[in-house]
């Protein structure tokens, strides 16, 4: 195993500095704990993941690395590669991205399951886009599976030039009816205004990847029918919480970066207004001067550069029961936000030793993280659990 620290010192004073930036929109307040509040154990590495998701019958781990590839971790602590990946376009942000399993497979038995998985797709002319895909999971050992059946359900249209904000997170609903994808503009600003490109957008389908009834836009022609939500940047978080309330973590410019509850229909202001500027130093304004467009719950100027988000809802951190925990990569670490209404404030922040790309509660209620980047000093796995 990886030689590392097992335990990560978190001082009050240390958090209590690391929580004491600017908000735009929100609150941010220092620290109240104290002492220790988890210890972290490293249990593998991988080369640049992206994703994570738990088989909820098996406790399996599925791992996706850009590059390509998806590896499985049991629970024991094998680890295993699926084949029958597709082939991504790796490069800048894009590559392979997403992986999430349909809803409802409880068997004991890891020999097959539905999944989805999403990823950055060549087009033609130098261009590309997200592209997400439903496949059957098939194992003949419990490390070694196989996608089978691969079919895309799903495209950005249209495919642009550059490899920049993909977005391309899944979720589904939490009654399983359906598939949520996070679409970004792609660093082309004006479409994510546009309604007749679904870039920029929250997307919302039915399971085989058909515009679901009752969007906001469905009387009108494709893609148009299958946007639930637009005027996004850079999403790179879905998650519900425990009204079943969507939110989405997105990065603004230079400074900007959002936590939004998505509302069907609602205009998230991108490129309109941002509470960041451009990079450039041109300005940009600000979300308060639009009151007719939705408002961030919070906002960070200067930029936490988020990774992945989950709402947990375990009893190891009972303090932390609700609240969002996001992975910061310019932030290194975990920050925590409690909400309040369709409001939210920043509560504390837990630096670690390297970005974090990803966040999973895991089976019994510990945090699993996965580490940005390549190399022998990134990419590991971690659980955090209760210090003491």
């Amino acid at each position: 195993m990886f030689a590392r620290r097992l335990l990560i010192a978190l001082s009050p004073l240390a958090m209590t500095l690391a929580s004491c930036g600017n908000a735009a929109t929100g609150e941010k307040a220092a620290s109240t704990e104290t002492g220790t509040p988890f210890k972290v154990e490293t249990l593998a590495q991988f080369d640049e993941p992206w994703a994570m998701a738990f088989d909820e019958g098996t406790g399996t781990l599925v791992v996706t690395e850009k590059k390509g590839t998806i590896r499985l971790r049991t629970p024991d602590g094998r680890i295993g590669e699926v084949s029958g990946v597709p082939k991504v376009d790796y490069g800048g942000q894009g590559g392979l991205g997403d992986f999430i399993f349909a809803p409802g497979q409880t068997s004991k038995t890891f020999d097959k399951r539905v999944v989805y998985l999403s990823w950055a797709e060549a087009g033609s002319g130098d261009t590309r886009g997200a592209a997400v895909g439903k496949a059957d999971l098939v194992c003949s050992a419990v490390t070694e599976c196989a996608l089978q059946n691969l079919k895309v359900i799903w495209r950005q249209t249209p495919k642009v030039s550059g490899r920049g904000h993909y977005s391309h997170r899944l979720r589904f609903s939490p009654d399983g009816k359906y598939l949520f994808i996070a679409s970004g503009e792609r660093q082309k600003f004006t479409p994510a205004q546009d309604l007749g490109a679904n870039l920029g957008k929250v997307v919302r389908l039915l399971p085989d990847g058909t515009p679901a009834p009752g969007n906001p836009f469905a009387d009108k022609p494709a893609p148009t029918n299958q946007i639930w939500s637009y005027g996004h940047r850079n999403i790179l978080g879905l998650a519900f919480d425990e009204q079943g309330r969507l939110w989405d973590l997105e990065h603004g410019p230079a400074g900007g970066d959002e936590l939004n509850l998505v509302k069907a229909g609602a205009n998230y202001g991108w490129p309109l207004v941002s509470d960041g500027d451009h990079y450039d130093g041109r300005p940009i304004p600000r979300n308060s001067t639009r009151p007719d467009l939705a408002q961030p719950a919070i906002s960070w100027n200067p930029v936490i550069a988020p990774g992945d988000f989950i709402f947990y809802t375990g009893d190891l951190f009972p303090a932390w029961k609700n609240q969002a925990i996001i992975t910061g990569l310019v932030a290194t670490g975990l920050v925590r936000v409690s909400i309040d209404g369709e409001k939210a404030k920043e509560e504390a922040r837990y630096p670690l030793d390297n970005r974090i790309r990803e966040i999973r509660q895991g089976p019994d209620g510990a945090i699993w993280l996965l580490e940005d980047g390549e190399g022998s000093d990134s990419g590991h796995l971690l659980r955090l659990t209760p210090a003491g």
